[in-house]
């Protein structure tokens, strides 16, 4: 009888697959952009519509013509830039050198953090200052605003964004100019322009080898003995042990993920929410009250999720040319 063969069921490149430590994701790496500005931005995870839009990718056979193309509304209310964060470089890499927090920070952001009465935001500026030659990155610490969207929470994310720049003095100034104000989705990235979304996927809980792998289900006979879904050897006899490749039971979803390269379609204000709400809402987050922005295709998560979008890290061969909208779908999207 013929040997069966058949690639490998699941990518081993995302183990192992463990829940994420917090709903807010953390971004690691940043781009390298000689422009200052902030380097993400954070929004709220809203739902899917469809919009009709003229294809503008060169060489596509839809090239000129109308299509039909699926978005995600993010709601994207204006963030706050609360702290800034100063990295030494050590002999284990890049670690904090200290933290400068804005003087008047929102009641609804001290339910997380508390400082000092006497704490002194220009005396740590002034420090920092004197300091700068062993400064080796400047990122800001930035709050999000749930209680402008329709997310039932009142405490803020906080999340460590990037900044451009040319010069850790160059981010340090721009940084220090920004320092407990507000900064909207517009003011850091533009429409048609390519970015990487990160948040972290639905949870699916504890799941078997067959959902969770995609294991085939054992046949007949050698599943007479039991249901049959799991593999049918855990593995060899030597090594006298289980190698961390063979499919099994486990936790599934609830991990972060990063998708790289998603167009930004249209970014629009609060006054123009009547475009995009359908009628009764989004199915499981309400009306969009604030900001928001449409990006090309879907995004991780569930509704009410946080999603950070980054400067693309790899955007070679891809345009940021704006395309133009026509429609937007607002069909009420209950029962799809």
């Amino acid at each position: 009888m013929t040997r069966h063969h058949q690639p490998r069921k699941g990518s081993v490149a995302f183990s192992p697959r463990k829940r994420a430590s917090k709903q807010s994701p953390r971004i690691k790496s940043w781009p390298t952009v000689e422009e200052t500005g902030l380097l993400g931005f954070a929004g709220y995870k809203v739902g899917m519509t469809h919009v009709m839009m003229t294809d503008n990718r060169k060489s596509s056979p839809t090239e000129g013509m109308e299509v039909s193309t699926p978005v995600t509304v993010l709601e994207v209310p204006p963030v706050v830039v609360m702290g800034i964060r100063a990295y030494e470089k050590t002999t284990y890499g890049l670690k904090t050198m200290m933290d400068i927090m804005a003087s008047d920070l929102s009641e609804d952001l001290l339910r997380k953090i508390r400082l000092p009465e006497e704490y002194d935001t220009d005396s740590n500026l002034n420090k920092l200052n004197e300091n700068i030659d062993n400064v080796s990155d400047i990122r800001v610490l930035i709050h999000t605003n749930p209680k402008a969207t329709s997310v039932p929470k009142k405490k803020p994310e906080i999340v460590e964004c990037g900044l451009g720049g040319a010069s850790v003095a160059e981010k340090l100034e721009y940084a220090t100019s920004v320092l407990g104000t507000e900064i909207n989705a517009a003011d850091v990235f533009s429409d048609g322009e390519h970015v990487d979304s990160i948040a972290i996927t639905k949870g699916k809980g504890f799941q078997g080898p067959v959902k969770r792998w995609g294991v085939r289900i054992q046949y007949g006979k050698a599943a007479r003995s039991s249901k049959g879904r799991h593999v049918g050897s855990l593995g060899p006899w030597s090594p006298e042990r289980t190698m961390w490749t063979v499919p099994q039971a486990g936790q599934m979803g609830y991990h972060k993920r990063t998708e790289y390269n998603k167009q930004i379609l249209k970014i629009a204000d609060a006054s123009e929410v009547d475009a995009v709400n359908p009628e009764g809402g989004f199915v499981k987050y309400g009306l969009v009250k604030n900001n928001y922005v449409l990006v090309k295709g879907s995004l991780p998560g569930p509704s009410k999720r946080l999603v950070i979008l980054r400067k693309a890290v790899r955007p070679h061969g891809k345009h940021n040319d704006a395309p133009e909208i026509s429609y937007i779908s607002t069909a009420s999207k209950q029962g799809v």
